[in-house]
């Protein structure tokens, strides 16, 4: 037998166990449906309609699972996101999923819906974070995607005057890494006449568009996706967006990574109607307002402190109601009904002239 002929067996051999454990797989995930299927009959028993079949607790818990029992040459990260395809597309058996994000498709908001519930969720494109809100308050969708800040550009204002009002609460938290390309019907960047993104994407460009194309004109519109689509009509325009914008509206990419910063991050949020269970891991967010007095914050801050609470973030935005009064919105470790951040909850209402909590939600096991 000649080597070729050898290695032709060997490979043979191979395939004929990768196409045996291709099917166990195929017929445990079978199994996984059919739980699936169980779970969504047992909750809609005596014909309940209000059923909540999308766990965020339950779905952080079967995440970490899968990272801290994976020993396989995959990374844990990647092992977590063949799960999360898996229990989409059985979430999708017990209840469709509608999420509002700021759409139209391809921006970073409807990445991020992606990355949190799986390619098998109903994504509902609208044109302002306002609209996001709006859409899960008025039970058009079933959740909503904000961003919420961005690593070199700050809060996104919209969203956190958003949140002062909503009934809504915080369910969920995802991080996407954006890397920013310039796109184009143009075939040079020479070519273009004006650049369009939405305003944190430009600032997020801001160096590398005064380094590159200092003469261009710049325009601020809605969302990333938006611009994209106003590139696609107008060849003399250039668009800041991400490459799967690219592929969607047939763009020429004409220059990647033009973000300032490469470790550019954006924050998101969950907006949903029902409160979030402990699920071992969890943040709280909350915002609040003190009395114009001197030590009045580090006195919050202390009941935090004290109970060896960590806080993750503290931002402060000025209030519309009065005049140089500040609101500060504050994400601490721990769920809200954990026992010392719930004596700390308390003893900080107390403390303030507006409190209002925001939501506890599972820190993201997906990276």
């Amino acid at each position: 037998m000649t080597n070729n002929d050898t290695e032709k067996e060997q490979l043979s051999q191979i395939r004929d166990e990768i196409d045996a454990i291709d099917s166990e797989i195929q017929a445990l995930i079978s199994r996984r449906a059919e739980c699936a299927q169980k779970v969504a009959d047992i909750k809609t028993q005596g014909g309940k309609v209000e059923a909540v079949f999308y766990r965020p607790e339950r779905e952080a818990q079967v995440l970490r699972a899968v990272k801290e029992r994976n020993k396989s040459l995959i990374s844990g990260d990647d092992m977590a996101r063949l799960f999360r395809e898996i229990m989409s597309v059985c979430l999708a058996l017990e209840q469709p999923i509608k999420v509002a994000y700021l759409g139209p498709e391809g921006s970073y908001s409807h990445a991020s819906v992606l990355k949190q519930f799986g390619s098998s969720v109903h994504p509902y494109a609208v044109s302002s974070i306002e609209e996001v809100f709006q859409s899960v308050e008025k039970n058009e969708a079933n959740y909503g995607l904000v961003p919420v800040e961005n690593s070199s550009e700050g809060i996104v204002k919209q969203t956190q005057n958003e949140l002062i009002s909503t009934p809504l609460k915080i369910s969920g938290e995802v991080s996407l890494v954006i890397h920013h390309c310039l796109l184009s019907q143009a075939d040079h960047i020479d070519d273009i006449k004006k650049v369009v993104a939405h305003p944190q994407a430009l600032g997020q460009c801001e160096n590398w568009l005064k380094n590159n194309m200092p003469t261009v004109q710049i325009e601020a519109v809605e969302s990333n996706a938006l611009a994209a689509q106003m590139a696609q009509k107008d060849a003399s325009l250039g668009a800041i967006a991400s490459e799967q914008a690219a592929q969607l509206y047939e763009l020429k990419t004409l220059e990647t990574h033009i973000e300032d910063r490469k470790d550019n991050t954006t924050k998101f949020w969950v907006l949903g109607s029902e409160e979030t269970e402990p699920s071992g891991d969890d943040k709280t967010a909350m915002v609040i307002a003190m009395p114009n007095k001197a030590g009045a914050l580090l006195s919050v801050l202390s009941s935090f402190a004290e109970r060896d609470i960590s806080m993750t973030r503290i931002i402060s935005l000025p209030s519309s109601e009065t005049k140089w009064d500040y609101l500060f919105f504050i994400d601490v470790i721990g769920h809200q009904k954990d026992e010392g951040l719930m004596a700390a909850i308390k003893e900080v209402q107390q403390k303030t002239s507006f409190f209002k909590l925001l939501g506890s939600f599972p820190v993201s096991p997906l990276s």
